[in-house]
């Protein structure tokens, strides 16, 4: 498939995804434990010893070949397939899967030096050669070169026997290209969209500082633009270029695969030092669609700063991209940076926190530590000398119990009735027009508080079918949004559903261009508030510390609006001569709902009680909420039809519940429990109760 029919086979590659997959129709057979596995890489000949000591940690599935274009075509045309056939050949002996990954995500040497306009340009200039991902992946000879390693790679392997699915690419992103090549793509993409320059200029408002475009053949680079509305639209497309990638790897890779194997793509997201919030760069429940089962890359914070928010969060946004299908955790750390080598027992926790949020295969990266270049101080389950060592023995318990449990809980069905909006467009809109916080530093903590309350959270996006399944919805920065969407929510609230908005909501419409009425615009009539002025706290709190935190947790921060009530309730006025008349946050009945907004940036404290209330009034609030950060509460309905309860102790210290569901078998240890009965959890433990 050339780059001139890409965008043409799209939607029908996007339709074979969703419609002829056998994979999709069945339940996966049993919990996959695995590892990435780069022979290549290794310093001596020791593929027997890994694999042998694989098997006794229980590993029977690896990942393999995403990263080594260079090895396995070493010159153009020239293909060496012995470091993947030794692996895939071991595996096979040993009875260990093997997941294939497509190499494209790195370029050769070759490549590069032939066609330098591979190399991806972007706003800072053109990439350079040595990292992974600096190529331009709409690139006509980058896409001509990876489609013919891809079909030789898959003619050669196809009909292997140890091969379970395919990864199409790795960590997929636009990577910024934005060249010629990209732009005169945009420019096309936006005739198709906008017919005419003056719809461009209207809904874009590029009159402004003389930015206006009266000929197609003008259109200038976006790299340099202030427009944040034209910025805002070429994020978009970058995004559509991922999805198109993925969707056109998924089609190669579709004709060769067997029907019970799957393709997968190992997703990230956006990065603080470790895995954060939604990924600006990926339409990831589009791009989610033209595969079997999506897949999820999560690092996090261990050792004192160990959570498993990092894990769920992760894991409630992989299984929301294929609406509660069960997913896979392609990539975990077993001991990563130096800072997250994991406390005893940690392990543990973490693998089964996996499963608990519907993850049907925990994968590190990697077995073993590299011994140069990049990521020589990210280590894998094996240190340097690549002996056994504690993260080791303590996977040949988490392997054992997987091997054991299996039937008990993979494919754990979840269903939850609290569900998170976000938006690709409202965070590119959001993060335009800075604050001192971005969208997911908005998005992310709210998430926190009803994790560390044991509230079980979807996520879902504008283009989410199941919006009005769910009881609360919570919206943090909606800055972006179509006018049929906050119509919808209206809508959503007048049935009977919840809603807590936060500040900024509904601001923009979906071009990032502000809407020239009393804000918040179209949700003013389901929250019963308006506003015209804003502006920045300082030294600002709520009037009488209405949601009894304390004086010290009493402050709002970054962002107030000067809230005026038309119908709506005030839970919280601000604290200060000059804006003491104006509310912060407000509740209204509107319909049979109730809708909450939030008019400025409150502390933690304050967002939780807020949080808690709306959990309360949709009628959610049950046994599980009456546990709290560090105990973590996770649930599920096994193939069984059994329902299953992890019990999780995210501290150093003994934890204790008391146990609120009908009487119940501990699986880890075989032993019956019975309703009011008190549960131990030791440091970092865990218990997992089946309902009998």
């Amino acid at each position: 498939m050339k780059i001139r029919t890409l965008q043409v086979f799209t939607l029908l590659l996007m339709i074979l995804a969703a419609n002829f997959s056998a994979f999709s129709q069945q339940k996966q057979p049993g919990l996959l434990f695995g590892v990435a596995y780069y022979d290549e890489y290794m310093p001596y000949d020791r593929l027997d010893k890994d694999v042998d000591m694989m098997k006794k940690a229980g590993i029977n599935v690896v990942r393999i070949a995403e990263s080594t274009w260079s090895t396995m075509e070493p010159q153009e045309g020239v293909y060496d397939f012995s470091h993947i056939d030794r692996v895939l050949n071991a595996m096979h002996k040993a009875g260990i899967n093997v997941i294939i990954g497509t190499p494209t995500y790195a370029v050769p040497t070759w490549l590069v030096k032939k066609y330098p306009d591979v190399l991806a340009i972007t706003s800072r200039g053109q990439n350079q050669y040595g990292a992974r991902q600096n190529m331009d992946i709409t690139n006509p000879h980058y896409l001509e070169h990876a489609e013919k390693a891809i079909r030789k790679l898959l003619e050669h392997v196809k009909d292997h026997p140890a091969i379970i699915g395919y990864q199409v690419d790795n960590e997929t992103k636009s990577y910024g290209t934005s060249g010629p090549n990209v732009q005169q793509q945009f420019v096309a993409y936006m005739q198709k969209k906008f017919i005419t320059l003056d719809s461009v200029n209207r809904a874009f408002g590029l009159d402004y500082w003389s930015n206006r475009i009266n000929n197609w053949n003008d259109f200038p680079s976006v790299n340099g633009s202030i427009n944040a509305s034209l910025s805002a639209e070429f994020a978009r497309f970058q995004r559509l270029l991922v999805t198109n990638f993925l969707s056109w790897q998924a089609g190669i890779v579709r004709e060769y695969k067997k029907p019970a194997q799957f393709i997968t793509q190992n997703f990230d997201l956006d990065w603080r030092g470790h895995s954060y919030g939604i990924q600006s760069e990926v339409d990831h429940f589009a791009a989610a669609q033209t595969l079997d089962i999506a897949g999820i890359d999560i690092y996090h914070p261990s050792q004192d700063r160990l959570t498993g928010a990092e894990i769920s969060f992760g894991g409630d946004i992989t299984r929301s991209m294929k609406g509660g299908k069960n997913y896979l955790v392609i990539e975990t750390e077993a001991q990563g940076f130096p800072q997250w080598v994991p406390y005893p027992g940690q392990l543990r926790l973490q693998a089964f926190s996996h499963l608990a949020s519907g993850a049907n295969m925990v994968s590190y990266w990697h077995w073993h530590s590299i011994h140069n270049s990049a990521e020589t101080y990210w280590k894998g389950l094996l240190s340097h000398d690549l002996e056994p060592n504690a993260p080791y023995e303590e996977a040949k318990t988490i392997g054992a119990d997987f091997a054991r449990l299996s039937d008990h809980l993979v494919n754990l069905q979840k269903k939850n009735e609290v569900a998170m909006l976000f938006s690709n467009e409202a965070l590119t809109g959001f993060n335009s027009f800075p604050i001192g916080e971005n969208y997911n530093g908005i998005l992310r903590p709210m998430y926190d508080i009803l994790y560390r309350m044991n509230v079980g959270v979807d996520f879902i996006d504008p283009s989410s079918k199941t919006l009005e399944d769910y009881k609360l919805i919570v919206v943090p920065v909606l800055y972006a949004a179509p006018d049929s969407l906050l119509r919808r929510l209206n809508r959503f609230i007048e049935k009977g559903g919840h809603v807590v908005f936060t500040f900024r909501s509904g601001f923009s419409d979906q071009y990032v261009k502000v809407r020239d009425v009393r804000q918040p615009g179209i949700i003013s009539e389901a929250c019963g508030v308006r506003y015209n002025q804003f502006t920045v706290p300082e030294h600002v709190s709520l009037k009488g510390d209405p949601f009894q935190v304390g004086k010290d947790k009493n402050y709002i921060e970054k962002w107030m609006e000067l809230l005026e009530p038309v119908t709506a309730k005030v839970l919280a006025y601000y604290d200060h001569p000059a804006w003491g008349k104006y509310a912060a946050v407000t509740e209204n009945t509107y319909g049979k709902g109730v809708a909450t907004y939030i008019g400025c940036l409150p502390s933690q404290a304050i967002t939780e009680k807020i949080l808690e209330h709306a959990v309360k009034d949709a009628g959610l609030w049950g046994p599980d909420q009456a546990l709290k950060f560090p105990l973590i509460v996770k649930s599920g309905t096994n193939r069984l039809g059994k329902k299953i309860h992890y019990y999780f102790n995210y501290s150093a210290q003994q934890q204790q519940l008391v146990y609120p569901y009908q009487t119940g078998t501990f699986l880890l240890t075989g032993k019956k429990i019975t309703n009011n009965n008190t549960i131990e959890l030791p440091a970092w433990g865990f218990e997992i109760v089946e309902e009998n």
